[in-house]
């Protein structure tokens, strides 16, 4: 009995292993997904600040603010700046998320020199707290090598160490994250997370379904276009979205303070398209997918990266170029850009007008795709 139980176990695995052999679909997703995670892991991934955009309102204009600005370039660490001579400007360019540093020289930087006491404001977007900080480190050490006078010892506890007299000295401000908590840089992106899971999820195994229980001809058979049919398929789980987003918002809000600073009707706003283009991936999913096995890989070869690449992780201006571009085709990107500017800091509907027109023209993208993948073919 117990031979017999181990060659019907045998000869199952063995019919299992003929399937999966055969699916060349399946073996190849279960392939190229690590080799591209290690790649983006080892090699474009890394919390160490480069590619850093950043601003500089210089209202010196003098030879020493230029060395100054000249050092924080030197660091390699930044993009080129810049520049701007209104405080508004730069103050909105944090709140986009188009910097995340702003330099500000203040107008008597050379007399403070002179007298020993210089120093510069540095606003930092906090938002991202771990970027933030290192930033400001950086800009710190650039500088602490500028300055006029010699070099006087001081001293340190018991340990002696060289300050340079006139060094200009850091004042930095973090904006929308003052105690640069990381439980708020996850939290606002936390419902762009689980919509991005549930809608992939739900629309994968859809059509793939119908088509192993031998309903798909009969469904593309029906008086329908298949513009109709995919719509009717996605606005129950637009609904069910929203409960969602009802529990990614409120449940930060109760257990932490963590309510929203910006527009809660850009938010409602905003969620729509990014919940029909992330609906619409997994249909496309299932439209190509021939078994459920196919759909399931297919959709977490999707899940994976976007959360890698969207900047929900890991801050996407820091990522290197080309790879920060590859992620502007996945909803996740565009979704927590309009999250992080309402949710953390204070925007309104037209501060994710530029995220919302990217996420209609995915959708509208994707429409086209699965329509022609799902014409008839009833021959």
């Amino acid at each position: 009995m117990r031979s017999g139980f181990l060659s019907n176990v045998l000869a199952m695995a063995y019919r299992e292993a003929s399937v999966i052999r055969n699916d060349k679909t399946f073996l190849a997703t279960v392939t190229i997904q690590p080799v591209i995670m290690l790649l983006l892991f080892g090699y474009a991934l890394s919390n160490d600040p480069h590619n850093v955009p950043w601003g500089v309102l210089d209202r010196s204009q003098t030879a020493l603010s230029r060395r100054l600005v000249a050092e924080v370039e030197a660091t390699g660490r930044f993009r080129e700046p810049q520049r701007t001579d209104s405080y508004d400007e730069g103050w909105a360019w944090l709140r986009r998320g188009d910097a995340l540093v702003l330099l500000v020289i203040p107008p008597d930087l050379r007399r403070d020199v002179a007298r020993g006491t210089p120093s510069v404001q540095l606003l930092l977007d906090g938002s991202e707290p771990l970027s933030a900080a290192r930033a400001a480190g950086i800009v710190q050490q650039a500088a602490a090598r500028v300055g006029v006078g010699a070099s006087e010892p001081v001293r340190a506890g018991t340990v002696p160490i060289m300050r340079a007299a006139g060094a200009v000295e850091l004042r930095p401000r973090f904006w929308f994250n003052a105690t640069l908590r990381d439980r708020n840089f996850f939290l606002a992106a936390l419902a762009g997370m689980l919509l991005t899971n549930l809608c992939l999820s739900a629309t994968s195994l859809g059509l793939v379904g119908e088509r192993e229980s031998g309903t798909y001809e009969q469904t593309l058979s029906l008086p329908t276009g298949p513009l109709e049919i995919v719509l009717g398929k996605l606005l129950p789980y637009v609904a069910l979205s929203y409960g969602v987003l009802g529990i990614a918002i409120c449940g930060p809000g109760l257990l932490f303070g963590l309510w929203p600073s910006g527009s809660w009707i850009g938010l409602g706003i905003l969620t729509l398209p990014f919940v029909l283009a992330s609906l619409a991936i997994g249909v496309l999913v299932s439209a190509f997918a021939r078994t459920s096995a196919q759909a399931v890989f297919l959709t977490t070869f999707f899940i994976l990266p976007s959360m890698v690449l969207s900047g929900t992780m890991f801050p996407y201006q820091l990522m290197p170029d080309g790879v920060r571009q590859v992620g502007a085709i996945f909803p996740l990107r565009w979704y927590q850009i309009g999250l992080r500017r309402l949710v953390s800091r204070g925007g309104d509907l037209g501060d994710v007008l530029v995220p919302m027109l990217a996420l209609w023209t995915i959708f509208g993208v994707l429409l086209v795709l699965i329509r022609w993948q799902l014409k008839p073919r009833l021959a």
